[in-house]
């Protein structure tokens, strides 16, 4: 199994893994389309290892203790958090968004508003959301939670339900399906996380293709200790708010 300190030597300069891991065209699927959740069932079988079932048995388990544990504890610090959003600017403090799931199944997720209200979603060519250090849409505190990531831990009640991961694929917007090509479609095999891989490896600062060649390398070379090592990685990333943006 390919170790996790070696992936971006391969990856990086291999344009195949850019394009989005092959050039065959995907599918036209839907959210929530069975077919498509046959395909990434069908893939995500051809993955197992009675190692891998093991440690995949394990990782729910894990996921709702350390989960339930960080919300108490970052509870009254994010309610502060969600009264700042909410005296700074109009608009609820708390987002629901529609996100791909894992097997393509939509689910909404939980996020922390850093936008004023009245701003419109920005897209790049390739589909993915754009946004920049110097983005007029960003409130003055949602610069501050982006930067840290503060503004993802509500996805910690998201994970108590069994509808996200701590460590897995970054779940994109659900219309984003339209935008997969290729086997893109097998980052759909794990619970997506609150952090991942391509998280740590470069976060918004990566092109789109490399985050999801990234997010498939994880779910191929998927063990414990990875997530562990992901876990460190993160730690770096929110101290110093490296690839918050788009480069």
């Amino acid at each position: 199994m390919q170790g996790y300190g070696t992936y971006r030597q391969r990856t990086t300069p291999n344009p195949e893994a850019a394009k989005g891991v092959g050039s065959m065209d995907a599918p036209s699927w839907e959210p929530n389309d069975p077919e498509l959740e046959a395909a990434v069932r069908r893939y995500q079988r051809s993955l197992n290892t009675p190692t891998r079932r093991v440690q995949l048995y394990l990782k729910r388990p894990i996921d709702f203790v350390l989960a339930s544990a960080c919300l108490i504890v970052t509870l009254i610090p994010l309610t502060i958090v969600a009264a700042v959003i909410r005296l700074e600017s109009d608009g609820p403090a708390l987002l629901r968004q529609r996100r791909l799931g894992q097997h393509g199944r939509v689910f909404h997720m939980y996020k922390l508003r850093s936008m004023f209200s009245t701003s419109k979603a920005k897209f790049n060519v390739d589909g993915s959301t754009r946004l920049l250090a110097n983005d007029e849409r960003l409130t003055r505190s949602g610069r501050f939670i982006r930067r840290i990531g503060i503004d993802e831990l509500p996805q910690l009640v998201n994970v108590i339900r069994g509808e996200m991961s701590l460590i897995g694929p970054r779940p994109d917007q659900d219309f984003q399906l339209r935008h997969y090509s290729g086997h893109d479609y097998k980052k759909l095999a794990l619970r997506p996380g609150i952090t991942s891989f391509a998280q740590v490896e470069g976060r918004n600062a990566l092109p789109w293709r490399e985050r999801i060649a990234l997010e498939i390398n994880y779910v191929e070379h998927y063990s414990l200790w990875l997530d562990i090592k992901i876990v460190m990685k993160t730690a770096r990333i929110v101290i110093t708010g490296a690839g918050s943006y788009n480069a």
